[in-house]
């Protein structure tokens, strides 16, 4: 074996982790641990907020005898049930209270909780229990993205916790092997199931059965068939390095082992921003767009099978980064910073990998012909 692959084979095997924090100035640390060469990269604060992401792709780590439960029992510690309390009024003016339980997964030391949207809308009331069985009350819903069914909670009373790696969405493979971990039928916490991801991409509209006249387009989700149980919402989905790769969502009530969770790369620009900035701000483009399908391609006769085809009204939003760029409707955008579109996510989902005033590469095809542009993400605005 040469030197350069014999170094490439030992880089591949070393166990990778960038933490990143709250401040744009950094320190460079490099430590040797038993596993191989490990790459620290933190940005602190007063606060010393940060959460865990990987440079190591386990995407293409399988599990073997023994290490579902090894996996599991090192992420357990991150994984919380969330508790809620929501009072609504009747029509005879009488308040009645119900209580829900979804699941959660700590994401920075200091108590940042990532769950979704739907385990804490309209809730009074919110306590988080963790794996030990300590039990919060001091927990503070920081925000929710506009854009998906995602919820940033604060524990507040408590800090040192375990936080879960998060891995990378981009380069999940149909067929791997992944595990879920939830709080299932909101009573047994830290329930694990395993499956394999049967699909990427998939839209779908959910809603909450306790509330029929709730409903939400959810788009790029990842499929599989890991058992997804009432109460497992908010919670982990893991590849075999325990990285987390999704947060479990929704379950396909009609079908036969099919749940869906939110690809995790959706979620890491809007978690920086927010504890950079301690705001709930969602990066955005400022363009309406369609998926590339089979379909659509034939429809529109479009030059690329893959992308998103920018159109609607408006297919430009004005004053947007995209308007500055120069984007127009009828244009292609097929790479974000070199990443292919629909490959590995959707645009907003690739989008959702950066962060407010983050600055990206856009590729994109006019007429056939390739062009690039950069743009600085901004903060997303509900349209008038």
């Amino acid at each position: 074996m040469s030197e350069n692959k014999e170094r490439s084979e030992k880089i591949k095997s070393a166990n990778f982790r960038l933490v990143i924090g709250t401040m744009a100035g950094s320190a460079l640390l490099f430590s040797g641990v038993s596993l191989g060469l490990s790459i620290y990269n933190t940005y602190r604060s007063n606060g010393g907020t940060s959460f865990l992401y990987s440079l190591f792709d386990g995407n293409y780590t399988s599990f073997t005898d023994g290490t579902v439960a090894e996996v599991s029992n090192r992420v357990a510690p991150s994984v919380v049930s969330i508790l809620t309390e929501t009072r609504t009024t009747n029509w005879f003016g009488q308040d009645t209270t119900s209580s829900a339980a979804g699941t959660g997964v700590i994401v920075t030391s200091n108590g940042y909780v990532l769950t979704n949207k739907h385990v804490v809308e309209g809730a009074k009331k919110i306590e988080i229990v963790t794996s030990d069985g300590a039990t919060y009350s001091d927990v503070t819903l920081v925000g929710t993205d506009p854009l998906n069914d995602i919820a940033f909670i604060k524990i507040n009373s408590a800090s040192n916790f375990t936080p879960a790696t998060l891995g990378d969405s981009k380069t999940l493979q149909t067929g791997q092997q992944v595990i879920a971990i939830g709080n299932a039928l909101g009573q047994y916490h830290n329930t694990v199931t395993q499956g394999i991801i049967s699909g990427t991409g998939r839209d779908l509209i959910a809603s909450d059965k306790s509330n029929a006249s709730y409903y939400e387009r959810l788009s790029d989700m990842i499929q599989t068939d890991a058992a997804i149980n009432g109460g497992n919402s908010g919670g982990p989905l893991l590849n075999g390095a325990g990285q987390v790769i999704g947060i479990n969502t929704a379950v396909y009530s009609d079908g036969n082992g099919i749940g869906f969770a939110i690809p995790i790369s959706a979620v890491k620009g809007m978690l920086r921003t927010i504890i950079n900035t301690g705001k709930a701000e969602r990066a955005y483009i400022g363009v309406s767009y369609v998926n590339i399908t089979p379909s659509v391609k034939e429809q529109y006769s479009l030059a690329s099978s893959r992308g998103a085809y920018v159109s609607g009204s408006p297919a430009i939003i004005k004053d947007s980064p995209a308007d500055r760029a120069g984007l127009a409707d009828g244009d292609i955008i097929t790479r974000v910073n070199g990443v292919e579109v629909g490959t590995s996510g959707s645009l907003a989902t690739l989008i959702g990998e950066y962060g407010v005033g983050d600055t990206v590469e856009l590729t994109y095809l006019r007429n056939g012909e390739e062009r690039t542009t950069k743009l600085t993400l901004e903060a997303y605005k509900a349209p008038e």
